[in-house]
């Protein structure tokens, strides 16, 4: 079978770039939400943890409405400037907005005013994030037709997504630094301003640069307008039916739901194993090596992981790579238990080989130490005296693999599935919708794995406000990091095992699609 890709089915790099630039959006606005949301009202503002955990859940509730409704406004949209790309461009302005002015709340705000303020702001939003969201995600499905450049598009977007959680780990160091911030309120406002420009200006790039399938003569589209807005509703619902039989899709849906959501429910857990387990509780001896695991884990996932599975799916077919990848995170969840080993890394540190390498990295920040002090970057520096919690490092690389092929392979499946429901059902192509019932799924799957991390760290006995926590509740949560993300992986597994659409049939379908369509 042919891999050559024809011209026109190829996305320029520029386009690329742009599309990577609204996922680098995609990425830093919802990573720096959480971070705000979850620690910074707590320790910035006082917030009851109850009510910070309602403000990160409840909104969500909203969101996994609006999604669907966008996606189908979006398949139907009649404009000179495409069905995405007007939404893009605005909601890409909107959001950025809207986030700066979310936390702008002055140091002394009654702990009601803060609430209904974030709340009500936050829902502004996410009004305006959906509306560049949905359209976006919508638009990377119909950039081209091709089986392979799917793929290398998908891939190239989720390395630059990759750059936003390479950044936003930072966060928790940047904002408490009081060399950087006078308080940690200024700080957070000041990081709300930047993050909201970059919204801005990266976030209108693939509405300028990007471009969709020409839908010029497209049939079947919907009237949007108030007057349609009853049989809007009830065609909105007939597509979400009609999606919701499709199997290859339900199946990817199956299993984003299985393998996200059993990373994000532990995805904690790593942070409070290296502060409450290998430092025995003191964030100042754990310094920043909570921040460089993840960093660490979005710079492997960028540049080497998704590049490597990118080629593991034009050589094998998307499934193929996609199972492999994450047999691949299960082995790497499981080297964690000697990765996160104290003793372990206490021994390794002694070797000579463990020394030479302290001495190295010792050696580095001791020069790069009054720099980075120069320019404010204190936060950044490392203690040229401490020892480096080395196999900690060990397993990311393998256990990369899974949120690496994840959305890089799924994105690009679903843009395959996008030409299956054209066959089956017809136009008008229901990207938006498919990218929003998509995104729903995770979204759902998000807010149940934020309850059950809770669950878990409940069942084991962990207590955040005690320094000593007993080793059979550190052993507890260290077996819970490694069983919960690899079972949900090995469910995705066997979900996908007969995913039926291959290379072949999607080839199959693209040629019916432009014979039906009349095009050469």
């Amino acid at each position: 079978m042919s891999k050559v890709t024809l011209v026109k089915d190829k996305v320029p790099v520029g386009q690329k770039a742009a599309f990577g630039a609204g996922h680098f959006i995609l990425n830093i606005l919802p990573g720096t939400l959480g971070v705000f949301i979850q620690f910074f009202l707590l320790t910035a503002w006082g917030v009851d943890p109850l009510w910070a955990g309602l403000l990160g859940g409840l909104p969500r509730i909203f969101d996994s409405i609006t999604d669907p409704i966008m996606g189908f406004i979006s398949d139907n949209t009649k404009s000179k400037w495409g069905r995405r790309r007007p939404y893009i461009f605005v909601g890409a302005i909107i959001s950025g907005i809207l986030f700066f002015l979310m936390w702008q709340i002055d140091d002394n705000a009654s702990q009601s005013y803060i609430i209904w303020h974030v709340m009500i702001l936050q829902l502004l939003f996410l009004i305006g994030n959906t509306m560049f969201a949905t359209p976006l995600v919508g638009l990377g499905y119909e950039m081209t037709s091709d089986y392979n450049e799917r793929t290398r598009l998908m891939a190239f977007s989720n390395t630059m997504g990759q750059i936003a959680w390479i950044i936003v780990p930072w966060l928790y160091v940047i904002i408490p630094d009081s060399e950087t911030f006078n308080t940690q309120t200024e700080g957070v406002r000041t990081m709300a301003l930047i993050v909201g420009a970059m919204c801005i200006v990266f976030g209108i790039l693939p509405a300028i640069f990007c471009r969709g399938i020409d839908a010029a003569n497209m049939e079947n589209r919907k009237e949007i307008n108030f007057k349609t807005l009853a049989a809007n509703m009830k065609d909105l619902w007939a597509g979400i039916l009609q999606v919701s039989k499709n199997k290859p899709f339900m199946k990817l849906c199956g299993a984003t739901f299985l393998v996200f959501n059993g990373f994000q429910l532990v995805a904690a857990f790593g942070v409070f194993i290296i502060v409450f387990y290998m430092y025995n509780g003191s964030y100042e001896m754990a310094g920043t090596w909570p921040a460089w695991f993840n960093t660490i884990n979005a710079m492997l996932t960028a540049f080497l992981v998704i590049p490597i599975i990118s080629r593991m799916a034009n050589k094998w077919g998307k499934r193929k790579a996609f199972i492999i990848s994450t047999f691949l995170s299960i082995v790497g969840y499981t080297l964690k238990w000697w990765g996160f080993d104290k003793e372990l890394n206490s021994q390794f540190n002694q070797t000579g080989f463990g020394r030479s390498l302290n001495s190295g990295i010792g050696s580095l920040f001791e020069w790069l130490n009054p720099f980075l002090d120069s320019v404010g970057m204190s936060w950044f520096s490392i203690d040229p005296g401490s020892e480096v919690p080395w196999l900690i490092f060990v397993p990311i690389p393998l256990f990369a693999f899974g949120m690496g092929g994840l959305f890089t392979l799924m994105m690009s499946m679903t843009a395959d599935v996008c030409d299956l429901d054209e066959l089956e059902n017809g136009m008008p192509r229901k990207e938006g919708t498919f990218g929003a019932i998509y995104w729903l799924m995770v979204k759902i799957g998000q807010s149940i794995a934020l309850v059950l991390g809770g669950v878990i760290l409940s069942i084991v006995g962990f207590d955040p406000n005690v320094t000593e926590q007993s080793l059979e509740t550190m052993n507890g949560l260290r077996i819970a990091d490694i069983i919960v993300p690899s079972a949900t992986a090995a469910l995705a597994i066997w979900v996908m095992w007969k995913y039926s659409l291959n290379e072949a049939r999607a080839k199959e379908i693209k040629a019916e699609l432009v014979a039906r369509r009349g095009e050469l």
